[in-house]
């Protein structure tokens, strides 16, 4: 077992870094803690578990994680290989703002102040579920309860997570750094979340983690998780750090002007030159990459009195397999509130693992700063085409798509799901990627009467793609399509249809988008393949009234 170092629960907040924070309030206050929140370093997905190894280690313990989804035990394995049963967890759900989005950026979902290693079963039980406090649970393992919400809770889900009492904060301040971070997202599912006001959380959500805050202090956990994100990411939770902050914007405190020392606004800086961030140690893991591929990684450069241009230097080991995008940082840059966005890239050449170091000198500093480059290139992957399963759990608005595991080591699965309106006038194709490499279904929560769904999925790993499984089709009426007069069940399978039925359901005719019948069958009868090339097709049977649509892949 990999030996690893947790860090003590010691507030390292580098000198400065929250003075743009100072003397603001409100939204100016909320806009100024997403400017300082974006501009982190932006971490590889597939790298997370090293991070975890050191955000989420027990301090009774540094080989056991420390899980506040579940009190089993588990110990890391060392390196980005995860541990078994666990699953990398997007606490506020990727779903809500559709996760590894091109359009919207990918700070998001590999942000590791929102990402915490949780229990298998009890991530699947909490699916994208909003936070709060349950009526009567479905599930409950002594740490995370899933249930009916109580009144005035749920924003209208069905289900809601609830937390064990000693996370309760910290769940609640999570939220409020991704309510602020990502505050320029469109979200697409609004159970705590609104696009209608500069709060970015509703009314119910509010009261809430207002209160979950307030019952349940900060942590020394929290305080040392934040530390070491601070050391990989670059940036930290200020509703850690401060730990009323919150009440400013969304609590008792709102419309008050907010200062960093909580009396005075801080006079003009006049000490020696500086570097706020990166700070000496920082250590940034490329995690693996495949050879053929290259991965880029923001790195912000901020700094206060400078009074010289800074000087950037790859050096020692693998050097030549990185690259940064400039040499010099000009003064006005580096001491700018957002500080300089420098590129680097890894594009590896041999196989193994590279390492190298960046020193970061003078600008008037005293000495200079290092920061640790990590990586590791691997073969291209070689990914199989996945098995789509019959949809499950279907439940008015709600249904779990299903799939076959890969047989190989995944980053994620991406399910791309298409809609049929009612009226056939409108389609729609949207793509979904689950949390880790371990799920094998995805739960749906917005489906509604009248529609048709499609899903297939693939497999995704290093930058490629697996070849689409299968199409599952989930018709109006659900995947048993209970509308007619006899069960009749219509599946999408390799080259064509499966007919499930629990007897003869007569005559039927299969027809195209164009309404051209291509086939008819005159016994339709249970287990029965039908061929048919690619397309849209709408089969009607003798004995109902209504039709089934399916698309054959």
């Amino acid at each position: 077992m990999a030996a690893l170092t947790c860090l003590g629960a010691s507030a390292a907040i580098p000198d400065g870094y929250y003075s743009s924070l100072n003397g603001k309030s409100g939204q100016a206050l909320k806009d100024a803690i997403h400017e300082l929140a974006i501009r982190h370093t932006t971490l590889s997905y597939g790298s997370l578990w090293a991070y975890f190894a050191e955000t989420d280690c027990r301090d009774d313990d540094n080989s056991k994680v420390w899980d506040m989804y579940s009190d089993k035990t588990y110990y890391f394995r060392g390196g980005t290989s995860g541990v078994y049963g666990m699953h990398k967890e997007h606490s506020l759900p990727k779903s809500w703002w559709g996760g590894y989005d091109e359009t919207q950026g990918y700070a998001g979902y590999t942000d590791i102040n929102h990402l915490y290693p949780s229990d298998g079963d009890a991530n699947m039980a909490k699916s994208n579920h909003p936070l709060g406090e349950v009526s009567t649970a479905s599930f409950d393992n002594g740490v995370t309860k899933v249930g009916s919400p109580k009144t005035g809770q749920g924003g209208g889900s069905n289900s809601v997570f609830e937390p064990d009492d000693r996370y309760k904060g910290d769940f609640a301040r999570t939220y409020f750094y991704m309510a602020c971070a990502y505050q320029n997202y469109t979200w697409k599912y609004t159970y705590m979340l609104t696009n209608n006001s500069w709060k970015s959380l509703n009314d119910w959500s509010i009261d809430l983690l207002c209160r979950w805050a307030r019952n349940d202090a900060v942590s020394d956990k929290e305080v040392s998780r934040n530390d070491a994100v601070q050391k990989h990411q670059n940036n930290r939770n200020p509703f850690i750090d401060f730990p009323e902050l919150f009440e400013y914007i969304w609590g008792n405190r709102q419309g008050e002007v907010f200062y960093v020392d909580d009396t005075n606004p801080q006079p003009v800086y006049d000490g020696d030159p500086e570097l706020i961030t990166p700070t000496q140690g920082t250590v940034l893991d490329f995690g693996e990459v495949a050879i053929g591929k290259s991965l880029d990684y923001i790195l912000y450069i901020k700094g206060r009195g400078l009074n010289n241009p800074l000087s950037l230097q790859l050096y020692r080991y693998d050097y030549e397999m990185f690259n940064i995008s400039v040499t010099t940082v000009s003064r006005t840059a580096a001491n700018s509130a957002e500080g300089y966005p420098l590129t680097i890239t890894y594009t590896p050449t041999a196989l193994g693992e590279h390492t190298t170091r960046l020193l970061i000198s003078d600008g008037g500093l005293t000495g200079s700063v290092g920061v640790e480059l990590r990586a590791r290139c691997v073969p291209v992957p070689t990914l199989s085409t996945l098995t789509a399963l019959p949809a499950s759990g279907i439940n008015g608005t709600n249904y779990t798509a299903n799939w076959q595991a890969a047989n190989e080591q995944v980053d994620y699965y991406i399910i791309t799901r298409t809609v049929y309106s009612n009226d056939n006038n409108e389609v729609t194709t949207e793509t979904f990627t689950t949390g880790s490499g371990q799920e094998t279904s995805y739960v749906f929560t917005d489906r509604r009467p009248g529609e048709t769904h499609t899903y297939s999925v693939q497999s995704y790993r290093l930058g490629y793609l697996s070849e689409p499984s299968n199409v599952i089709t989930l018709d109006a009426s659900g995947i048993t399509g209970i509308e007619a007069d006899k069960p009749l069940q219509v599946l999408a399978v390799d080259g064509g249809i499966l007919v499930k039925c629990s007897e003869s359901v007569g005559r039927a005719s299969i027809y195209n988008i164009a309404g051209q019948e291509v086939k008819r069958i005159d016994d339709l009868k249970d287990d029965m393949v039908i061929e048919l090339p690619r397309g849209i097709y709408v089969l009607k049977t003798s004995t109902s009234h209504n039709a089934w649509k399916v698309a054959v892949w």
